[in-house]
């Protein structure tokens, strides 16, 4: 059986148990889950190790328990917003150019440690909203900083990059930003479905 990993922070712990890898959440990790798990029975298991909170910083300080030690055979990282976020709320951010280079030696360790292992970027992401509006220029700004490094990090170790942000902007022409992510952050169920479309649709280009 194959395992598939989700990495990063509250977008994707989307409150998961922490005793039994079965409860995945009420995220992207757990529709990413249903669909694969309805479409291939018994071919894939699941671990959902976000953790609510995480800067690019934090995910790095687990990467021996919860990346090396469970040897995904594919995996994805989703990581950036609380890099900002930090920042404008607690003075204790990451700043772009050391989120690349943390981003960059944590992927050059995953690679080194499980060379076969394929890995997902995805793209952090902004929108307009009661947690991000009264430093909104900076929010979004500074998460651009941070999707433009990502995209850099996976560009540099030819890994596949799922892009959000664009989809997320086009997606508020439909309905409004809460619609989507209910802060400005953190995703609804539409949101996250939206998240489990471009997950699933670059898995199966693997």
């Amino acid at each position: 059986m194959k395992t598939i990993l989700f990495q990063g922070d509250s977008i994707t712990d989307a409150e998961r148990s922490r005793e039994l890898d079965y409860r995945t959440g009420c995220g992207y990790p757990t529709l990413v889950a249903g669909e694969l798990g309805f479409d291939y029975p018994n071919e894939y298991r699941f671990y959902n190790r976000g953790i609510s909170g995480n800067r690019v910083v934090d995910v790095y300080a687990r990467i021996k328990e919860d990346i090396i030690n469970l040897r995904p055979d594919i995996m994805s990282i989703l990581v950036g917003v609380n890099d900002v976020w930090h920042e404008i709320r607690y003075n204790n951010g990451i700043d772009a150019e050391k989120y690349y280079n943390i981003y960059s030696v944590m992927l050059e360790e995953i690679r080194t440690a499980l060379p076969d292992t394929k890995i997902m970027i995805l793209e952090p992401f902004v929108l307009k909203g009661s947690a991000t509006e009264d430093e909104w220029e900076t929010f979004r700004a500074e998460v651009k900083k941070r999707a433009e490094k990502a995209k850099t990090a996976a560009e540099k170790y030819q890994l596949p990059f799922i892009p959000l942000q664009g989809l997320l902007d086009e997606a508020v022409r439909l309905a409004p930003p809460d619609y989507w992510l209910l802060d400005g952050v953190h995703p609804t169920s539409a949101g996250h479905e939206l998240i489990k479309r471009e997950w699933i649709k670059m898995f199966k280009q693997l």
